[in-house]
């Protein structure tokens, strides 16, 4: 009688587990870095919508003869309208392309990149408005913070940025 000895290939129970611990540990390496780069470029557009805000709140007072976007209002539709609408010199809103000034976005202004909220919190002095990530305006996500009487902006964010700076402070 013939034996036949049967040769089987592949990885045994030990190898096998070698190769999840090494691959773990790899990940547990890797991952951390990802993380950290996710919320770098969230920083970096936060710092980049925040620009734009004040670019172009910057620009409708200079449009409107020293008047900001939402002046004497407490209302975040005025804010908003100024932004969104077409203007006139005086401030008052119309449809888009109706009055000479405007719109300064286009449909939306842009959302926090943290909160995704592109709704606004008004408020009459920012250095002392305490971020509310859980805040709606209406029903938006709240994900800045206005003051009009100001003409300041600010993300509506708690927490601490990677170099330890409040997130608030950008």
């Amino acid at each position: 009688m013939l034996s036949v000895r049967v040769l089987r290939r592949g990885f045994t129970l030990p190898e096998v587990m070698i190769i999840v611990l090494v691959l773990g540990i790899l990940a547990a390496l890797v991952l951390p870095s990802f993380n950290t780069a996710f919320t770098d470029s969230k920083e970096a557009a936060l710092i980049q919508h925040l620009q734009t805000l004040r670019a172009q709140i910057q620009q409708y007072q200079s449009d409107h003869g020293g008047l900001l976007p939402g002046q004497g209002s407490t209302s975040t539709s005025a804010f908003k309208n100024a932004l969104l609408l077409s203007t006139d010199a005086a401030g008052t809103t119309g449809a888009v392309g109706t009055l000479p000034f405007g719109p300064y976005f286009s449909g939306q202004l842009p959302a926090n990149p943290f909160t995704s909220g592109t709704g606004v919190m008004i408020v009459s002095a920012i250095d002392s408005a305490t971020p509310n990530e859980a805040a709606l305006d209406g029903t938006l996500k709240v994900g800045w913070i206005y003051s009009p009487s100001e003409g300041r902006i600010k993300g509506n964010n708690q927490g601490t940025a990677l170099d330890g700076s409040a997130l608030s402070s950008f």
